[in-house]
């Protein structure tokens, strides 16, 4: 959705983004809440997302794993927001609800439309109001993005009312029910290499 926007604008709106602060994870109150353990094969905490799961490449959604979660957890909940991108909200890239929390992580690609990756989950609508991974993909001169993953574990209570929420439907599903969460951050830019994948689960970032 950002990739048009010529070098030289982004390099000018380098300094206008939508904040940290706005993320979604940031907007709870999450006192008493526990950390979970949220980590992928593909990218470290912190770390360069390959160029397969941007707008570069493939535009597939990377692998993720869970583990700690309590023993209240009904269902898990993600979204996947961008703080960096020059809008007035987070952009999201992904939203997905009613996660089976026996699956124990999401595989590579699964983030797709509703019957198409799997019975245990629903899609929700990401920024560009389609049941899917938003591929990465920032401004050229705009500098390093955190895509942010932050997934919640959800006691009992009212399910989703809409079959694909966007983030109002999102924040209205969770409101009330979070037991645990889990942040990882990915990082990604234009004109830089992409680290290689790992080949183990890397450690946990959890919500400060």
């Amino acid at each position: 959705m950002l990739e048009k926007i010529p070098h030289w604008l982004g390099q000018a709106l380098v300094n206008v983004r939508a904040g940290h602060d706005k993320l979604m994870i940031a907007t709870l109150d999450l006192d008493g809440v526990e950390s979970l353990s949220l980590s992928s094969t593909a990218f470290a905490p912190g770390g360069r997302l390959p160029e397969r799961f941007t707008a570069d490449g493939e535009g597939v959604s990377p692998p993720l794993a869970w583990g700690g979660l309590p023993s209240g957890a009904r269902s898990l909940a993600l979204i996947v927001e961008d703080p960096d991108a020059p809008t007035p909200q987070p952009m999201v890239h992904a939203i997905v609800i009613d996660i089976d929390p026996a699956l124990g992580g999401l595989a590579e690609g699964t983030i797709r439309p509703d019957g198409m990756g799997g019975p245990d989950k629903n899609v929700g609508k990401n920024s560009g109001l389609s049941e899917s991974w938003l591929p990465p993909d920032p401004p050229t001169g705009h500098g390093s993005h955190d895509y942010v993953f932050q997934l919640l574990a959800l006691g009992p209570g009212q399910g989703s009312q809409d079959a694909s929420p966007g983030r109002g439907g999102f924040k209205d599903y969770i409101a009330g029910r979070v037991l645990a969460a889990a942040a990882l951050v990915g990082t990604y830019s234009r004109g830089e290499e992409a680290d290689v994948g790992l080949s183990e689960p890397v450690a946990t970032v959890a919500p400060a």
